[in-house]
């Protein structure tokens, strides 16, 4: 719908209280950042930074970085999957297009794919946002194990409580 008058100052701020139940906004001003304690490690040479870990609609967000070459993963999601490239390249096997640094990626619920990681790229970023569940399968779909918000956030919580920033250091990111 077309605004029908002119605001009288497009500069003032909102002037009304927000819903009492409103969540709170989530700021991450670095999000690549320079505490190497930050980054929660997922496998050999994988590691995740979440920026929004979201249990109360069940998805979360993360840059997923990867320092090393091949295949991470086979997995399937049943919601759809968003992702941003921000360094590095990748592809899944199942596809002939390579997502590289500026590409956005569009997964379809139930896709399963295999996440590859060329050898010439050193480092790769990219931020995800995952809704629902994110199950590992064989190459004839068989599961051999998920992930998920709650299983994020347990992970954040262990690694934050052994280098020192502390289990709490998670809430930041839990909506």
């Amino acid at each position: 719908m077309p605004i029908d008058k002119p605001d009288q100052d497009p500069m003032m701020p909102y002037q009304l209280p927000f819903p009492a139940d409103a969540l709170a906004e989530i700021v991450v001003p670095r999000a690549i950042p320079d505490d190497e304690r930050v980054w929660v490690p997922q496998a050999d040479n994988v590691w995740f930074r979440p920026l929004c870990l979201n249990r109360s609609q069940g998805y979360w967000m993360n840059l997923l970085r990867v320092r090393r070459s091949g295949v991470l993963s086979r997995h399937r999601h049943p919601q759809a999957v968003h992702g941003l490239v921000l360094r590095g390249r990748w592809r899944y096997l199942e596809h002939d297009w390579v997502a590289e640094a500026g590409s956005y990626v569009f997964e379809p619920p139930g896709e399963t794919h295999t996440l590859y990681v060329p050898e010439d790229v050193e480092e790769m970023i990219t931020m995800f946002q995952v809704n629902g569940i994110m199950y590992y399968v064989d190459p004839w779909g068989a599961a051999m194990g998920y992930e998920d918000v709650f299983t994020k956030i347990d992970m954040c919580r262990r690694h934050y409580e052994a280098v020192g920033l502390g289990a709490g250091y998670t809430d930041q990111f839990i909506r």
